[in-house]
């Protein structure tokens, strides 16, 4: 046997050596349903997830190579663990592919927590109350993909935000693919699930908010109306946009100034033009 053949059995063993020992000391359970949930993945949203002192967690799962950085962030966190055992868990590529769902960017970090608390309406309106620029609550009608609904999450943090409200039938969990796309912002902004859109809005028009949802066909660019400082920005889904309730709870119908080659954009950027524009030359909140 050469010198290299040598070289490559030995490195062979042990690699095989170090995944027995991972794996006996880190048992993985089997991916579940549940487990898009459970696992938020990527550097963002792990590291905003443990600063977020109400978010819960259990463990931390790091690729070889990102133990120290690992540990910093554990060492912060501990307050908000609620495990069993070891908070931090090394493991290799195998061991990331065994509790996320395939293809998943994870960065190396991984995190398995417990769902935020529940919020509503009488979490959020107290903070309108307070005295620092427009309050602006988004609300999404239709939209149902994970990643769009973290996007608008990302730019509703980016751009002071009080929540977004969601239909609590038909939408998405607050899934790893969410929580990614969201970059962070999941442990920023509510996601407040309603029952009934519609109803939430009338609650909103009684605490003094103007209601205004973007229409391409609307006659009214946004930046044209005086929408005082409590607006309810609501987005419907770009193929099937607000349904007709919802739509008739609107004080304004307004658009955005694209081109009639390209009149209509992805709900994520729409929200993120749109909360640019409320914000834009006055004080909101965060800055």
């Amino acid at each position: 046997m050469s010198d290299f053949q040598r070289q490559r059995q030995n490195h062979a063993s042990l690699r095989d050596y170090r995944r027995e020992r991972q794996s006996s000391r880190h048992p993985i359970p089997p991916r579940t349903p549940g487990d898009a949930e459970r696992w938020l993945y990527g550097t963002h949203a792990v590291a905003a997830a443990l600063a977020n002192p109400e978010r819960r967690w259990r463990r931390l799962a790091a690729l070889a190579g990102r133990e120290e950085e690992a540990k910093a962030l554990v060492a912060v966190a501990r307050a908000t663990w609620h495990g069993r055992g070891e908070a931090l868990r090394v493991l290799d590529h195998n061991g990331f592919a065994a509790i996320l769902p395939a293809g998943a960017v994870h960065q190396g970090l991984a995190l398995e927590v417990e769902p935020l608390p529940a919020r509503n309406l009488d979490d959020v309106l107290p903070i309108a109350d307070m005295p620092v620029g427009r309050s602006v609550i988004l609300a999404l009608d239709r939209v149902s993909d994970p990643q769009n609904i973290g996007a608008v999450l990302r730019s509703a943090a980016a751009f002071g935000a009080l929540a977004i409200l969601i239909p609590a039938h038909g939408m998405p969990a607050a899934t790893g693919a969410l929580a990614k796309a969201a970059s962070g912002a999941l442990e920023l902004v509510p996601l407040v699930r309603v029952v009934n859109l519609a109803r939430a809005l009338d609650r909103l028009k009684g605490e003094g908010f103007w209601i205004c949802g973007l229409d391409a066909t609307a006659p009214s660019l946004l930046a044209q109306l005086q929408l005082g400082n409590r607006i309810a920005l609501v987005l419907g889904s770009e193929g099937g946009g607000m349904r007709r309730l919802v739509r008739e709870r609107c004080d304004f119908l307004a658009r955005l100034p694209t081109r009639p080659g390209q009149p209509t954009l992805n709900v994520a950027n729409a929200a993120a033009v749109a909360l640019y524009e409320l914000v834009r030359g006055s004080r909101f909140r965060g800055a």
